[in-house]
């Protein structure tokens, strides 16, 4: 049975399941869920049983099913582990783990949609207020990503060697976001090469915005390569 994903064409998570998925060549079958229809259909009685968390993405395994995109990724590489997403050596993967929580559980969270919406509906902060939070937080997470990948030997072509792997995974939607919301990406540009590195390869360009079934705009553009 082809596993289903429950995904959103913009949400950071899902994208973060679609490039791994992408980049291990299995089959999968894209369920939409909007999640700014009619308030979104994430808050829907029918996906709140599937996800009292009312967020995406799920994973439907038939019966069985994963939420949480870390979770789902890590399922997906015990399951078939080639190509990797993770290092051999143990210390190397918990740094790659590490990094990768630091985009994921810190960054993205902090300016995750219904965060925004509750600073705007529900306390009343102004719109330029809103993007003011967005860019302060986004900016202060690259910062420390930046630092940590442009002086550890461990980075090559990709966040870890010459291969992608579970950084790269997390990066890239991260960086989309940024560049949406016409953040200044000058500042990073470790973080903007092994960007376009990524954004090279048929898994990073497939599982992108404007390749979804559901999608209603374009990839941000980002700037070249100096």
């Amino acid at each position: 049975m082809t596993p289903k994903l429950y995904s959103f064409w913009r949400s950071s998570a899902a994208f973060r399941v679609r490039i791994t998925l992408n980049l291990k060549g299995m089959d999968y079958q894209i369920i939409p869920v909007h999640l700014g229809r009619n308030g979104g259909d994430q808050l829907g009685e029918e996906y709140r049983k599937k996800n009292p968390n009312r967020l995406v993405p799920i994973m439907e395994f038939g019966e069985k099913s994963i939420h949480q995109s870390l979770a789902i990724i890590e399922y997906l590489e015990e399951i078939q582990s080639e190509p990797p997403l993770l290092p051999t050596i143990a210390i190397d993967r918990a740094w790659v783990r590490a990094i990768a929580m630091d985009i994921a559980s810190d960054i993205h969270p902090i300016n995750n949609l219904r965060v925004l919406r509750y600073l705007i509906k529900k306390l009343g902060i102004s719109s330029e207020a809103k993007d003011e939070w967005y860019g302060h937080w986004i900016k202060l997470g690259l910062e420390s990503v930046e630092k940590q990948l442009s002086l550890d030997p461990r980075v090559g072509r990709f966040a870890y060697g010459d291969q992608p792997g579970l950084i790269d995974v997390c990066l890239v939607p991260q960086l989309f976001n940024a560049l949406s919301a016409k953040v200044d990406v000058k500042p990073y540009p470790t973080l903007m090469r092994i960007f376009h590195e990524c954004m090279t390869l048929p898994a990073f360009i497939d599982a992108s915005w404007e390749k979804q079934m559901d999608a209603e705009g374009l990839n941000p553009v980002a700037p070249p390569q100096e």
